[in-house]
């Protein structure tokens, strides 16, 4: 057994990650992490980043650059152009980062789960009574990145960015052992509300969701980093025109993205809980509008449609 196999196995059990991941100095332990992969010092990043390969499956072969300055500077790298084309169809809602397929479906009214058995409410996630009634009975998916990802996140559509609010929270470790066992994690985390319309007048919601270590949202309209030192306004009021494919931002480590939209969209084929995606990837799809066939007229026989 290999060092990263063997590390793997022992980190996989589930009283030990949530040990490990959760029962820390979460705040505390995140703004030393925040500082530390900051640091442009050679032997620090090269140690940080064979440790972090060490500890997962980084794979550094699509990045743009092939030197960084830091760890935040692998966390963030760019990519090589045109490894993540968006899928062009007007009607397609496509992914806007990479990830791995959480929960995902129907919103009864307006309850979602985190994990089958786990559910939150709208109001909870979103904290505006008037936003939840555009997505009440709608769709949604959440969308977890790992740390070795790609952490950049872009426009999905075609849209009119119109308001962020900035909601304060914990920075829970956001993984599958610890969704199932805190309630409501994503209601008690740091995130940001990002609201949208399509061009075609539907509300899309996005909402990115920080997580331990390094809990940090950067969006580049607004030209600012939120996290849990951010001071003064929590709401941005937005007038941005954004074109599908767009990059909006980035992470500062793994997390999660939320995407809500109204029930006239459903999932696209393959999307199905575990399943790994890339942004641009086909994600949900408008519903084509019922036809009504004409109703047939009676014609007597030896008439034309003229005569009728």
């Amino acid at each position: 057994m290999t060092v990263k196999a063997l590390i793997a196995s022992f980190t996989q059990q589930e009283d030990l990650n949530f040990l490990l991941t959760n029962r820390i100095p979460r705040a505390a332990l995140t703004r030393f992490m925040g500082w530390f992969s900051k640091i442009e010092n050679p032997i620090v990043r090269d140690f940080s980043i064979a440790l972090w390969k060490l500890f997962s499956d980084l794979d550094l072969s699509e990045a743009r650059k092939t030197q960084f300055k830091s760890l935040h500077d692998c966390f963030t790298r760019e990519l090589k152009p045109g490894l993540r084309p968006f899928d062009a169809d007007p009607a397609v809602v496509a992914s806007p980062s990479d990830g791995i397929v959480g929960a995902h479906g129907r919103i009864a009214d307006t309850e979602l789960f985190q994990v089958k058995g786990a559910p939150y409410s709208l109001l909870d996630l979103l904290g505006d009574s008037a936003l939840v009634d555009q997505h009440r009975n709608g769709s949604f998916v959440t969308l977890r990145l790992t740390s070795s990802m790609y952490h950049r996140f872009h426009a999905p559509y075609d849209a009119h960015i119109e308001r962020v609010t900035l909601i304060h929270g914990d920075v829970w470790n956001v993984n599958p052992i610890a969704l199932k066992r805190v309630e409501r994690l994503f209601c008690k985390n740091e995130r940001a509300v990002i609201r949208t319309h399509l061009s075609t007048g539907e509300a899309v919601t996005l909402v990115p969701v920080a997580a331990i270590l390094v809990a940090s949202i950067r969006l580049h309209f607004l030209d600012i980093v939120l996290n849990a030192q951010t001071t003064g306004p929590v709401n941005f009021p937005c007038d941005v025109n954004v074109a599908k494919g767009e990059e909006l931002g980035w992470f500062e480590h793994g997390s999660t993205i939320i995407i809500l939209a109204p029930g006239d969209f459903t999932f696209c084929n393959g999307i199905a809980e575990g399943t790994r995606i890339r942004a641009g990837q086909a994600l949900l799809r408008r519903k084509e509008p019922s036809i009504r066939r004409p109703c047939c007229l009676y014609r007597p026989r030896g008439t034309t449609i003229s005569d009728v």
